[in-house]
């Protein structure tokens, strides 16, 4: 006789006797008692928040979220195999944040007295210092931090997938990115009909009424100044102008729109994407030259049509939401060089950044080594779960929320 709490797979039986027993079919599983009553429903934020392992009995498609990204994170690993990546895992932990414009979280080691260090903002500058090494194509899936705010598409400590290749153009770059997203919503309504996972966890972007087809066609390209001009009804000044910040807000005066915040140039043109562009992307679009100075790492180049200097970038928006960054990047340590000076100068505006006022003399040697010409490519998973699963919060598709709650977790408990 068992004598701890089990579980059995069978049905009602009566013996020879006419004694009512439990007709087992497969040998009993020995499984944990709960020492507490399940509630049958669970809608209080607070406590979903406080446990989320109750919500997680109580509300299993969150459960099936998870495994969801489980599944897009399988397709990452089989998408760059198949097309001859190696897969990588470069440090969290360094002195200087680097890859991007962002506020790093800081810390200290016992073993370093007396030298800050920060988390990564992104793997972008390790793993083009492999290229120059000779690893050939290469990508990651880790995580990065940002010490910025909580909304519902960003939290602090996110997933990044980023792909670098060799002798890659832009256009190679869109291509993939539109081969991958096909790829993954295939494999996806593929596997619906699995056991493990339930069909209202995926999102089927392909043929379902609530996306319109929102994959058949080729994406659209929207030219950053060009689609503002047209919008605005004006030229914009040229951006490599000494006096064009002020132009910049002068024009913003002009059009009565509201400076954001530590108005530097970089953040006026953000401001205009974001007005004008972003706002059109509801089908998969990718946004194309973009303004030199929003991608100091990106090689540029002088546009025929609006004679500005454009950055040889693309970013995919779906429905207004950023899902992927790629360009062509800048090998060149001279000029590589001159865009870290002219972002310092920005830096110094705005308070951004990782607090450092010198340039990375060590990726600039690793430049001199020779990068080939390179196409990087740089994804959000935590939103592209989303995107798939039809989540609304980035808190959704991660195990524990957001950070509010993983601290709110440990405070909570004390």
């Amino acid at each position: 006789m068992l004598n701890k709490p089990s579980a059995f797979d069978g049905y009602p039986h009566k013996s020879p006797t006419g004694e009512s027993k439990l007709l087992s079919t497969r040998l009993p599983i020995l499984v944990s008692p709960s020492l507490h009553q399940l509630p049958e429903q669970l809608d209080n934020a607070e406590t979903l928040a406080r446990r989320p392992h109750i919500n997680m009995l109580v509300h299993p498609e969150t459960v099936q979220v998870l495994k969801m990204r489980s599944r897009i994170d399988e397709h990452l690993d089989w998408f760059f195999r198949n097309a001859g990546h190696t897969k990588v895992s470069t440090p969290l932990l360094a002195a200087g944040a680097g890859g991007a414009v962002a506020r790093p979280f800081e810390t200290v080691a016992t073993e370093m007295e007396g030298t800050r260090l920060n988390l990564r903002i992104a793997p972008e500058l390790w793993l083009k210092r492999l290229l120059v090494g000779g690893i050939g194509r290469v990508y990651e899936i880790g995580p990065a931090f940002r010490n910025e705010g909580v909304d519902a598409t960003h939290n602090p400590e996110f997933t990044v997938c980023e792909a670098y290749a060799p002798f890659s153009t832009l256009s190679d770059l869109m291509a993939m990115t539109e081969d991958l997203l096909r790829t993954l919503n295939k494999r996806l309504r593929e596997i619906r009909a699995e056991a493990d996972l339930l069909t209202e966890s995926v999102v089927d972007l392909h043929e379902d009424a609530h996306s319109h087809g929102l994959f058949r066609e080729d994406f659209k390209r929207l030219p950053f100044i060009p689609t503002i001009e047209n919008a605005i009804g004006r030229k914009l000044p040229n951006l490599g102008d000494p006096t064009v910040h002020q132009s910049l807000v002068d024009l913003f005066s002009d059009l009565s729109l509201p400076l954001p915040a530590n108005a530097n140039l970089p953040r006026l043109l953000d401001a205009l994407c974001a007005l004008y562009i972003e706002p059109l992307c509801t089908t998969p679009t990718f946004i194309i030259s973009h303004p030199a100075c929003l991608s100091p790492l990106s090689k540029s180049h002088t546009c025929p049509i609006t004679n500005q200097q454009v950055a040889l970038r693309a970013e995919l928006f779906i429905d207004g939401t950023e899902y992927a960054n790629m360009y062509e990047e800048e090998n060149s340590p001279f000029a590589q060089r001159e865009k870290f000076l002219q972002q310092l100068k920005y830096r110094s505006i705005d308070g951004e950044g990782d607090g450092n006022t010198d340039i990375d003399e060590s990726y600039l040697e690793a430049l001199e080594w020779g990068l080939p010409p390179t196409g990087g490519w740089g994804l959000g998973v935590d939103r592209l779960v989303m995107l798939f699963t039809g989540m609304k919060r980035i808190g959704d598709v991660l195990p524990f929320g957001t950070l509010r709650n993983v601290v709110g977790l440990a405070q909570r408990q004390k």
